[in-house]
């Protein structure tokens, strides 16, 4: 069971994220949606995990291959952009969330 802190945190470093790679990184993700789903937080508030749903599905591999190469530059914003707000930074942790593409699996086999 999470804190009430824990997710507040956690909705303020969804926004912060996506906002980021969508500013940031729209260069270098022309032609693919990455949408930032849910973010869960450490109770420590040490770790942050973070899972991104990505269209089309066949770059979600490339496009996490990436965002974990970027993962200092994504911290030092979201540091930017929430100094004032923790004492420390969370260490970010990419994950794909492969909920669509199920739901979209699941909604071609009901059609058969």
């Amino acid at each position: 069971m999470e804190t009430t802190r824990q997710q507040k945190i956690s909705k303020q470093i969804q926004k912060d994220i996506a906002e980021i790679i969508q500013r940031e990184f729209s260069f270098q993700l022309r032609g693919i949606l990455v949408t930032v789903t849910t973010v869960r937080v450490s109770v420590d508030l040490a770790y942050a995990k973070i899972y991104v749903s990505v269209f089309p599905f066949e770059k979600a591999q490339s496009t996490l291959a990436f965002l974990e190469e970027q993962n200092r530059a994504i911290r030092g914003a979201l540091g930017n952009r929430m100094r004032n707000q923790v004492k420390s930074i969370p260490e970010l942790q990419f994950f794909i969330d492969d909920s669509l593409e199920y739901i979209e699996n699941i909604d071609n086999l009901l059609a058969k």
